[in-house]
């Protein structure tokens, strides 16, 4: 049928975008457009079927409550005071304190049952104490021994508050000695038919010449040490006048010539001395603590 007269009516062109065209396409090969359908009415009414059921769920929940309320108060009704929090007095808090001198003593009781306060025992206490000095030398040891007066009547029976006179302390003062054999020999001027006689020196101090002050050989300085520890040897000063030495030793100090020997006790070592070449034969036999003086 055709329009008599009037403009031609173009309808629009619409078209579906291709992402949904396919989205659809697949759903209906796969046949899952039920199933969309179905997750879609599904959301949409949910939220009124939750909506329609609180309110009736919500009446049966208070009406247990206002029943449980009821048989906890016995009957009565709850009421709710507001609070109104703050600071209490002091003179209330305080009223049932009374002040006490901090200074009085409180318990008078003894700390032990049946004991007394300056109680006369017979026991006796003896403490010893050890100092050390070093001299030059590097073997002086000082000893103190101190001794507090007893208590209790011993000896004389002299009680604490008595007459008795107590032990004052001292110092003992000990330094390394050596005892040490020497034997001298030979020499250009000496009589081949002699004998030798060892001589035997004991408690040699450090800093002393030996064989003597005439004939400075060596000088004994003392122990000998490496690190903090003692080596259990001596410290030997060689003379200038000294031409060789034979014999175990170990030269601590010294280039071309040896100026500080380490001799070992039980060890004897032989010095070559003066123009005349005179032998000294050292041994030192033991080393021990000396006293050398108290305070």
């Amino acid at each position: 049928m055709k329009r008599l007269g009037g403009p031609k009516l173009k309808t629009p062109d619409m078209k579906v975008p291709p992402f949904l065209s396919d989205l659809y396409w697949d759903l209906r090969d796969r046949r899952l457009l039920p199933l969309v359908a179905l997750i879609v009415v599904a959301i949409i009414a949910v939220p009124f079927l939750l909506g329609g059921s609180s309110g009736e769920s919500n009446a049966p929940r208070s009406k247990a409550v206002n029943s449980l309320k009821r048989e906890i108060s016995g009957g009565s009704e709850l009421t709710v005071v507001r609070a109104e929090p703050g600071l209490r007095e002091y003179n209330k808090r305080l009223a049932r304190l009374k002040p006490t001198n901090p200074f009085r003593q409180r318990f008078t009781n003894p700390p032990n049952g049946g004991a007394k306060l300056n109680q006369t025992t017979s026991t006796t206490t003896t403490t010893s104490s050890t100092a050390t000095t070093t001299t030059s030398g590097g073997g002086s040891v000082g000893n103190s021994e101190s001794t507090p007066p007893s208590s209790g009547n011993e000896g004389g029976g002299a009680s604490p508050g008595g007459s008795g006179t107590p032990k004052k302390p001292h110092l003992t003062f000990l330094t390394y000695g050596i005892n040490v054999k020497i034997t001298r020999s030979g020499g250009k001027d000496a009589d081949p038919k002699e004998k030798p006689e060892p001589s035997v020196k004991h408690k040699v101090l450090p800093q002393t010449p030996l064989p003597g002050e005439k004939a400075p050989v060596v000088t004994y300085l003392g122990p000998g040490r490496k690190g903090k520890k003692a080596t259990g040897k001596v410290l030997m000063l060689v003379s200038n006048d000294v031409k060789s030495v034979f014999g175990e030793t170990h030269c601590v100090s010294g280039d071309d010539v040896c100026q500080l020997l380490e001799v070992e006790p039980g060890f004897p070592v032989t010095f070559v001395y003066g123009a005349n070449e005179v032998k000294y034969t050292i041994n030192v036999l033991k080393i021990e603590l000396v006293v050398t003086g108290h305070s």
